[in-house]
């Protein structure tokens, strides 16, 4: 986790300019929080980073009381909305079922314990709070996994977790009936170090780019001599599997039955 942070720390200066993707998402993320029936006091955004959720969700609820929490001190420094946290998402500094409504955008993919995440969003939220996000699926950047593949068996791309999975874990940390979509959006570059380029320009940075030195110089080209397989109408392509989530927090009272004739 703290490899993670200091590489979202070193890339808070240029993450807005390579973070096309991020941003498009949060747009549609946000068009979500347009149509739902809430009119929350309190809003977390988990992961907020430099805002690009943060700004769309403080215009849609203007009324609302927004708290901006991440664990990347610089990038949270570069978030322009008043009230922001820097913590840990696995143990925030919120009372339990002080907060309506939890927001995230991206960055779920990067927290290897969800049950803990999850049980965590679960406690601070009150009793019918909601919470939305998104995050990647197994299928993002699935031509750079395969182009590694044929190198060797080593990972060297991050793995991400199935939808499914994602739910049946909300569901273990309290959750009532999660609804998950998911959408496939492709970027394309004119080479494949363009796209390893902007990797490191948000900061998250998969296995290869932390272990170029040790991978050597050859299995680096053939990868990228693998990945040109892919290229179409001169483009190099570079698939992201993006899973949208979204659930309740039920309160049920039950009532003791006698079992007494």
């Amino acid at each position: 986790m703290s490899q993670v942070r200091s590489s979202f720390n070193k890339a808070s200066s240029i993450y807005n300019e390579n973070a096309f993707l991020q941003n498009e998402i949060a747009k549609r993320l946000a068009e979500k929080l347009k149509v739902i029936s809430i009119k929350p006091e309190t809003i977390i955004d988990l992961g907020s980073g430099t805002g690009f959720l943060s700004k769309k969700t403080a215009t849609i609820f203007p009324d609302a009381q927004l708290i901006c929490v991440d664990f990347a001190q610089r990038s949270l420094s570069m978030n322009s909305q008043k009230l922001k946290v820097c913590a840990d998402s696995y143990q925030l500094p919120l009372k339990s079922n002080s907060v309506d409504f939890v927001v995230s955008n991206l960055m779920m993919q990067w927290c290897s314990d969800l049950k803990t995440l999850f049980d965590e969003c679960h406690r601070v939220l009150k009793p019918q709070g909601l919470i939305l996000f998104t995050t990647f699926g197994p299928e993002t950047l699935k031509e750079l996994k395969r182009s590694w593949s044929v190198v060797d068996s080593s990972p060297h791309v991050n793995e991400f977790i199935d939808m499914h999975d994602i739910g049946d874990q909300m569901i273990q940390s309290g959750f009532q009936s999660p609804i998950m979509e998911m959408e496939k959006l492709t970027l394309t570059y004119e080479k494949v170090l363009d796209l390893m380029r902007d990797l490191k320009g948000i900061g998250a940075q998969s296995v290869e780019n932390r272990s170029k030195s040790l991978t050597g110089k050859t299995k680096f080209k053939k990868m990228l001599e693998m990945y040109e397989s892919y290229r179409e109408n001169g483009k190099i392509p570079a698939t992201y599997e993006v899973i949208y989530g979204h659930a309740w927090k039920n309160y049920v009272k039950f009532e003791a039955i006698s079992l007494e004739n």
